[in-house]
């Protein structure tokens, strides 16, 4: 579904992402973790189309990127930023209904799109506040609108950066419980995050990224192990493993001298 080659981006003399190798198929659940400026978002960017890679290339499904229309890419996959601005007096209903906009073909929405915008709210429990508008809704609140309005895209591939920004921790764990249940119905999620415990639990692989190069990818199990994090993160962890299963991560602070 999703294949990058020798990727590279720079800025300058400075390259953000440099030699990334990656293959993300259906039914996969992907996370980045990663330092600030690790090139996390830079990535993301990348894969969605927003940037056009100076080394290297990037297919999506079967084919490279540069190769589809706007239109074609927005019916494929819908990128969720860390950094949203709305200053039109839009209801959140609305936004949501913005990503129906690929498939109208220059159409008005139709009562089904309508009907697939308010289906999204209510799976985000959003719905409360489908009248109020964008403009006034908390940081929370917002984040899962904008989640909505991905949803009502209806992509194959679902992109985000730090999709439990402003969340509490009740909508964090509904977040990647959707989220994994849209990998699960066929579909791939590539997201980005700082909480590793959150990745833990959720990711079925993690890429790490340190100044832009990748360190290593995997399960979880197999990536975030103290030694690994702390030569990331330059910081001592220490995993522990739940009755449930998961690995626990808690970086520890330095010993008082």
């Amino acid at each position: 579904m999703v294949e990058l080659e020798q990727v590279g981006y720079r800025t300058g003399q400075k390259w953000v992402v440099r030699d990334i190798n990656l293959k993300v198929e259906p039914r996969q659940f992907w996370m980045i973790v990663g330092p600030n400026g690790a090139g996390k978002s830079t990535l993301l960017r990348l894969i969605s189309g927003e940037l056009t890679p100076q080394m290297g290339r990037i297919r999506l499904f079967g084919r490279d990127i540069s190769s589809y229309s706007a239109q074609q890419m927005a019916r494929l996959r819908a990128y969720l930023q860390q950094k949203r601005e709305v200053n039109f007096p839009f209801r959140a209903l609305e936004i949501v209904l913005l990503g129906r906009y690929p498939h109208l073909n220059g159409s008005k929405e139709t009562a089904d799109d309508w009907a697939i915008a308010r289906k999204c709210m209510e799976q985000v429990e959003a719905d409360a506040f489908t009248e109020r508008l964008y403009t006034t809704l908390s940081g929370g609140e917002a984040s899962r609108v904008d989640l909505a309005r991905i949803l009502a895209q209806e992509p194959r591939l679902f992109l985000s950066d730090e999709p439990t920004n402003h969340l509490d921790p009740r909508h964090q764990v509904q977040t990647l419980d959707l989220c994994r249940s849209i990998a699960r119905s066929g579909k791939s999620v590539i997201a980005a995050i700082h909480d590793l415990n959150l990745a833990s639990m959720y990711a079925d692989k993690v890429l790490i990224l340190r100044d832009g190069n990748a360190v290593t990818a995997g399960s979880p199990e197999t990536v975030f192990t103290p030694e690994q994090l702390e030569s990331v993160y330059d910081l001592p962890f220490e995993t522990l493993h739940s009755s449930s299963g998961r690995t626990v991560i808690t970086p520890l602070a330095p010993t008082p001298q």
